[in-house]
């Protein structure tokens, strides 16, 4: 409140703060749009991918692949995100194996989503009634051809609200690769903050694109329960 005053009372102060606001908003978004929603689609495609396969080892009769998802899947929630992505970018060249920024941020945010998912997909899978399995069976089909054509789809529709709410945090969780030098959104805020030293203003710039961002998308995850809602009424 007492910095608010300040600058209220003092006209050149705010101009130059909105000054910099306003030049530093276009760097922000473009960080946003070439950064952070395309390392979001991407690492939440892929980790879509782990994930249902992650869900069906976990689902599987087979032992091996049982524990191996099992033992993914507690590695990754038992740890920290901000520490698996040190691993894999400063820890690996270690080992002799260097990985670029992005590539790094990709593999980190992907192992992430695909085994917090995986738990989501695995409990929509365990939701559909054994009934459905058995008429697939009773048709001739076999346990792939019912997996594929009857419980996923079915398991799709129950999993889109939580996987939603999976895609919006992921979008926050992707200022994490500013740590590992990806130029998204949070690292631009955080470069022009070390030049003006105006930090409270650029990290409550790049905090409100972030909430813009979300709320948009959870205005599009709303219309789409809402769609899905009266598909599976009719």
């Amino acid at each position: 409140m007492f910095l608010l005053s300040n600058v209220l009372m003092d006209p050149a102060r705010a101009e130059e703060l909105l000054s910099l606001a306003g030049s530093s908003l276009l760097p922000m978004l473009k960080g946003a749009i070439t950064y952070t929603i395309p390392l979001s689609l991407i690492t939440f495609a892929i980790g879509i991918i782990l994930a249902v396969l992650t869900a069906l080892a976990r689902l599987s009769s087979i032992k091996v692949l049982n524990w191996i998802a099992r033992f993914y899947v507690s590695i990754i929630r038992g740890t920290p995100l901000l520490v698996q992505l040190f691993i894999i970018f400063y820890g690996l060249p270690n080992l002799g194996l260097t990985i670029n920024p992005l590539p790094s941020a990709i593999i980190g945010f992907s192992l992430s989503v695909g085994a917090y998912s995986s738990e989501i997909i695995r409990a929509a899978i365990l939701s559909i009634p054994k009934g459905q399995w058995e008429a697939g069976f009773s048709i001739g089909m076999t346990y792939t051809q019912s997996l594929k054509r009857i419980i996923l789809p079915q398991a799709a529709r129950v999993s889109i609200p939580p996987l939603s709410n999976s895609f919006i945090s992921l979008i926050k969780d992707t200022s994490l690769a500013s740590l590992v030098l990806v130029s998204e959104l949070f690292r631009k805020a955080q470069e022009i903050a070390s030049t003006s030293y105006e930090f409270l203003l650029l990290y409550t710039e790049a905090a409100i694109i972030y909430w813009v961002i979300c709320t948009i998308l959870s205005f599009i995850q709303g219309r789409l329960e809402t769609r899905l809602e009266r598909y599976v009424t009719k």
